[in-house]
């Protein structure tokens, strides 16, 4: 069969490449497993936002003359977001798919979906922890570019409210750290208001962690409550103190880490404040079309010399409660 054929066939269609990236096994990264951030996909391009007294709502869109979204009371402002587009290109030259055979297979056709898979496989990967960075942000409260210092969006500063924070005195041995994980959840209930949540978890730097691990407070209450469980097992998995599961994070573009050294992030659990909105391709096969997490297209190259592989992905992951997530820094 010719390679030209080949491309043409369906499997390479734009539905089937975007089913296939779409459908390939997950590996998220720590955020993306703990499943902090509800998916959903809009059919448009920006997200228009409204905030009351500092909490972000999402307005849906609707036909023209049909009722619209009914606002209530309080201070509010409406927002629109431009959702990032990440576009993702990779090439595959005639001499990679010359003579492949899938293994065990005599169907070029098999072959050549082998080698394009291989590829988008490893595109996938970059486009996940793309999303993990992102949805970092989302919980800093600053949405950064994939530089690490580029702001897409300051979340404080578009809602017009401020961070809350919290410093833990690691170097003082006399410190109470329970009473500072008391005072934690009360920052935290103040901002959720009436809403509930299931639990509180901290992502932090590595030296915040190992001050509060290697805190003489922290260890003695292990010691008397848990039977040395922190002195024996590994403290980097994560352990729970205060009612806060403390965890280290690991994620970093580069040598820049994701999260500072010595800084941690408490966040609420089973809130739903966290969310990721994806809007659509900008093909003319999927304009105003409910967005999707990722998207994949081919075209053949010039002169034929090989395919270009296009990928991608158009996330606006975003928290609804900016104040709810807590800064914690060293003292």
């Amino acid at each position: 069969m010719n390679l030209l054929d080949i491309f043409n066939n369906d499997a390479f269609s734009l539905t089937s490449l975007t089913a296939t990236l779409n459908d390939m096994p997950y590996k998220p990264g720590r955020i993306g497993e703990l499943g902090l951030f509800t998916e959903s996909g809009i059919n448009t391009t920006t997200a228009i936002v409204e905030s009351r007294n500092g909490e972000l709502i999402l307005l849906p869109t609707s036909e023209r003359g049909a009722p619209a979204a009914q606002a209530r009371g309080g201070k509010r402002k409406v927002r629109s977001f431009v959702i990032p587009h990440i576009p993702y290109d990779s090439t595959i030259i005639a001499d990679e798919v010359r003579n492949v055979r899938a293994f065990g297979s005599e169907s070029a056709l098999e072959g050549v979906k082998t080698v394009v898979n291989d590829r988008l496989s490893s595109m996938n990967a970059n486009h996940e922890v793309t999303l993990e960075h992102l949805r970092l942000g989302a919980i800093k409260g600053q949405i950064l570019d994939a530089d690490g210092s580029s702001v897409i969006y300051d979340l404080f500063q578009e809602f017009g409210v401020t961070q809350q924070t919290h410093t833990f005195k690691f170097s003082v041995a006399e410190t109470d750290i329970r009473l500072e994980c008391v005072a934690l959840r009360r920052k935290v209930d103040t901002a959720l208001g009436a809403q509930p949540y299931t639990g509180l978890r901290a992502f932090c730097g590595a030296d915040f962690y190992d001050a509060l691990v290697g805190h003489d407070y922290v260890k003695d209450a292990y010691h008397r409550y848990q039977d040395s469980a922190l002195l024996r097992n590994d403290p980097k998995t994560g352990f729970r103190f205060g009612d806060i599961d403390w965890e280290e994070y690991r994620g970093q573009v580069g040598d820049i880490p994701f999260i500072k050294p010595d800084e941690a992030y408490v966040i609420p659990e089973g809130t739903g404040i966290f969310r990721t909105w994806f809007a659509p391709a900008d093909f003319i096969e999927t304009v105003n079309t409910i967005g999707l997490p990722r998207y994949a297209k081919q075209k053949i190259l010039d002169f034929d010399k090989g395919v270009q592989v296009h990928t991608q992905s158009n996330p606006l992951p975003i928290c609804l409660k900016p104040r709810a997530v807590i800064k914690c820094k060293v003292s």
